[in-house]
């Protein structure tokens, strides 16, 4: 792996996770990025935003190596195995479990392990607290190094790893790892907390129950169609993401990952969007991860009673409404892409889909043989007719643009809200007082789409009324019951957003005039293939699943976007959408075949 001015490509990461935090580790043994005491709070390393300033967690061999790496099958557990002229070594790198759940703190295991020869390693601990705003200090205690940032701690315990060293704002060492041989590098964290000293049998015991616990979890699924191996990617990728005490779904690990190198288009997304929870409960349900849907569901349900009826387009991971307030930080940025920003000015906008992607969600939720109680019934009834008031706006769409429209994208949704609304009445799930007002706000949207929406001349619905740019958000028409799959408009609608946002191969960008500011959104292609299966093209659904699936990095994950020259991964990393949509996608193949 070769970096470029101290910066990994972000393809270049694997991640690893225990449902509170999540670390990105470099094919070159170097952790940096981890965010604790959970995944939207600030990172402890992120040299992947400053990579003489960020801080990181080193581990490599002292010689010139090769390496390659997997996860251990079905686990987010992850080995590197570098090859030097000496000999080769294999790094475990984990965020340990507990059998019985969640750890009550944070433990990051590395452990090396000697396969052939004598092999020389190094390692550097570095972290940064509060985004490097806060003074570093190191203390011992308990023949464990300790640094110290404001209220946290973080514990480096180190076993046949050589004799820690420490110098200004860091620790390092040196050991040789032999054949047969094994050693240790564990961070313990503590916030406002007693900070925990392991032994080293229990990490080593740790480790091995955290690989059989994710297979477990995995067991508790049942998908068993196309593209298992990927479509398990997806949903461990999901898992790690997932902020378990809550069961809200991070859109992504990071913050400021660019979607063109050099680009402005950066932002966080270690938050929790509606839109994604409708995907998400979909996807889990395909997976067969009931347990799993529950809390989603139950996360959108307490997030959103704050602001009811309103809905934000995203909520913090502990369920707490975001104000909209960012803050740019003083950082290098990824390869020079600035601004680095955190918190998300998008929870002030007004995005219409929200309120059709938590009544997709609600519906999905019962259809799987789950039932309101009273009072959510009661909430959704007074979110449609919220809805009712809203949905004539002009809003910021699917895309978050400042431009405010009246976004195709967001009338489907809108009309998807009446009619989901309209199945729980039938289903006995909400009262039928509301059905005849939901029903005519239904056929007003519905008029609305194919009257101001639709071009004849294109023969494609378009991005918004007055404009002849496409939206490859479109696509999720297949998804609405608006129009039959089967219909010329969906056929019409597929071919032109295939032609006009191709971005080579299977990649599609967005929408119209994005081809020189970002790169190819991968969930994009997946909802074509999800159209296309929907639509009976199964074929061409085949061909597109089976090029995306080969466009992941080494060990199965999709950043954002996707470079459509060079296939370098973009935007921030690992991204649910992404994974949300294969699952999805894969799902829709194997329905209508």
């Amino acid at each position: 792996m070769l970096r470029t001015g101290g910066y990994a490509g972000i393809g270049d990461y694997a991640a690893v996770g225990d449902g509170r935090a999540c670390a990105l580790v470099a094919c070159d043994g170097s952790i940096d990025w981890f965010a604790l005491p959970r995944l939207d709070t600030a990172p402890v390393f992120f040299a992947l935003l400053d990579s003489e300033e960020g801080g990181r967690f080193e581990l490599v061999p002292e010689e010139a190596f090769e390496a390659s790496r997997a996860y251990l099958p079905r686990t987010n557990v992850l080995t590197t195995t570098f090859r030097t002229a000496a000999g080769s070594v294999r790094v475990t790198d984990a965020l340990a479990l507990h059998e019985f759940g969640l750890l009550p703190w944070v433990e990051l295991v590395r452990r090396v392990e000697g396969l052939a020869g004598n092999v020389p390693m190094r390692w550097r601990l570095r972290p940064r607290f509060g985004w490097g705003e806060l003074e570093t200090r190191f203390e011992q205690r308990r023949g464990a190094w300790v640094a110290l940032g404001g209220e946290f701690e973080l514990a480096l315990h180190c076993w046949d790893a050589g004799e820690p060293v420490h110098r200004s704002g860091e620790v390092s060492g040196r050991f040789t790892v032999r054949s047969g041989t094994r050693a240790l590098l564990v961070l313990t964290s503590a916030h406002e907390e007693p900070l925990v000293f392991p032994v080293r049998e229990d990490v080593e015991r740790r480790l091995e129950t955290t690989a059989d616990l994710w297979r477990r979890w995995l067991d508790s699924g049942s998908y068993a169609g196309e593209w298992r191996e990927a479509v398990e990617r997806s949903a461990l990728v999901l898992k790690l993401l997932t902020y378990a005490p809550t069961g809200g779904i991070a859109a992504a690990a990071t913050t400021s990952l660019p979607e063109r190198i050099g680009g402005d288009r950066n932002y966080d997304y270690r938050y929790g969007w509606v839109r994604d929870g409708a995907f998400a409960v979909d996807a889990l349900i395909n997976l067969g991860l009931r347990a799993q849907v529950h809390a989603s569901f139950a996360w959108l349900l307490h997030a959103t009673a704050e602001t009811h009826p309103k809905l934000k387009p995203c909520y913090r991971l502990d369920g707490r409404p975001m104000t909209g307030r960012q803050r740019t930080l003083e950082l290098a940025g990824f390869r020079g892409s600035r601004p680095v920003l955190t918190g998300n000015a998008a929870a002030k906008q007004l995005q219409l889909g929200a309120y059709g992607d938590l009544l997709e969600t609600a519906e999905l939720y019962v259809r799987e043989g789950n039932a309101l109680d009273d009072a959510t019934a009661k909430r959704v009834c007074e979110l449609v007719d919220h809805l009712a008031k809203l949905w004539r706006k002009r809003d910021a769409g699917i895309w978050e643009l400042d431009d405010r429209q009246h976004y195709t994208s967001s009338k489907l949704a809108a009309w998807t809200c009446f009619e989901r609304a309209l199945r729980l009445v039938e289903g006995g799930q909400l009262p039928a007082e509301h059905a005849e007002a939901w029903r005519r706000e239904a056929e007003q949207v519905r008029a609305f789409i194919l009257e101001e929406c639709w071009s004849p001349e294109r023969r494609s619905l378009l991005m918004h009324p007055g404009t002849e740019k496409l939206d490859a958000a479109t696509l999720r028409v297949v998804r609405t019951s608006l129009l039959d799959p089967k219909s010329a408009e969906i056929g019409g609608t597929i071919e032109a957003v295939r032609t006009e946002l191709a971005g080579g191969g299977p990649l599609l960008y967005r929408y119209s005039g994005q081809q020189e500011v970002e790169g190819a959104f991968v969930a994009c292609s997946f909802w074509l293939v999800e159209a296309l299966a929907r639509a009976g093209q199964l074929d061409e659904a085949r061909q597109t699943m089976n090029a995306m699936v080969d466009l992941t990095n080494d060990v199965g994950l999709y950043a954002e976007e996707l470079d459509p020259h060079t296939h370098e991964q973009l935007g921030n990393f690992p991204q649910a959408l992404s994974h949300l949509a294969l699952v999805n996608a894969a799902a829709a193949i194997q329905e209508d075949s």
